[in-house]
């Protein structure tokens, strides 16, 4: 089997492995196999050859396009991503049933799913009433009215 084939075949594959891990480093080795698989094209450039360029194509793709990558699909450091229940922080719902002074709990409707609700301050809310997600307290949103 030919070089360039062999790194082609390997660049593919390592792109649908990427599809099931995170982070771009299988896609950047991928970068690397195809930079090394197109050397490979070209006549008399030997297996050594590929293979520094793979290594440096792969690293150069590590450091230049990965954090690009990262960046646009938001999954690096400091990403603001916010997924499960944490993703219902600041949303806005309507209070469904009564929020009680006393027992503190209601109901209250979020992106249409509906949640026990709680007062932030203790305070009644009556049904109808726009509401902001302070805090997720286990099954529990506390809320507060909205200004």
């Amino acid at each position: 089997m030919e070089d360039w084939l062999i790194w082609f075949l390997a660049a593919i594959a390592l792109v649908v492995a990427e599809m099931f891990t995170a982070g771009f480093w299988l896609a950047c080795l991928a970068v690397g196999c195809a930079a090394a698989g197109l050397l490979g094209l070209i006549p008399f450039v030997g297996a050594a050859v590929q293979t520094i360029a793979f290594a440096g194509v792969s690293l150069a793709s590590m450091i230049g396009l990965r954090p690009l990558m990262l960046r646009r699909f938001q999954l690096g450091p400091g990403s603001d991503v916010r997924t499960g229940v944490d993703a219902l922080l600041g949303k806005t719902g309507v209070v469904s049933e009564r929020i009680d002074a006393v027992s503190r709990l209601g109901r209250v409707k979020v992106e249409g799913e509906d949640w026990r609700g709680a007062s932030v301050d203790n305070t009644p809310i009556e049904a109808g009433t726009r509401v902001t997600v302070i805090q997720v307290d286990g099954t529990t949103l506390v809320v507060e009215k909205e200004s």
